[in-house]
């Protein structure tokens, strides 16, 4: 099992920026990737982005160039940097772990952008 908790939620008006945090624990060995999704009200959960044991990294077409993904140098900690926020990136955000059999998700953060 791997656990994951998120932080670093918030409001903040547009243009300004966010950090969110994840920490996971357990059977961290079993992660082959670890990344973030968001869900809006009323919209389907979407991938915004994630970065595997190698370090590749993909994200949402809206999101690059805007949001990082990176890893903490304690290797279970991933942390997203959002520049540039826009209203339209309020949502809650969720960590999400892929493992080769499980999938794991945290307990999501709220995310508010105000224009």
């Amino acid at each position: 099992q791997v656990q994951l908790v998120e932080s670093g939620g918030g409001l903040v008006q547009a243009g300004g920026s966010l950090r969110l945090s994840c920490a996971a624990s357990g059977n961290t060995f079993s992660i082959n990737s670890i990344g973030w999704y968001r869900q809006a009200p009323e919209k389907q959960r979407e991938l915004v982005a994630m970065i595997s044991g190698g370090g590749s990294t993909e994200y949402l077409p809206s999101v690059k160039g805007r949001f990082t993904i990176s890893r903490g140098n304690a290797e279970n900690t991933v942390y997203l940097q959002m520049d540039n926020l826009k209203p339209e990136d309020t949502a809650v955000y969720y960590c999400n772990a892929r493992a080769i059999y499980s999938t794991y998700w945290g307990q999501g953060t709220q995310v508010t952008v105000s224009s």
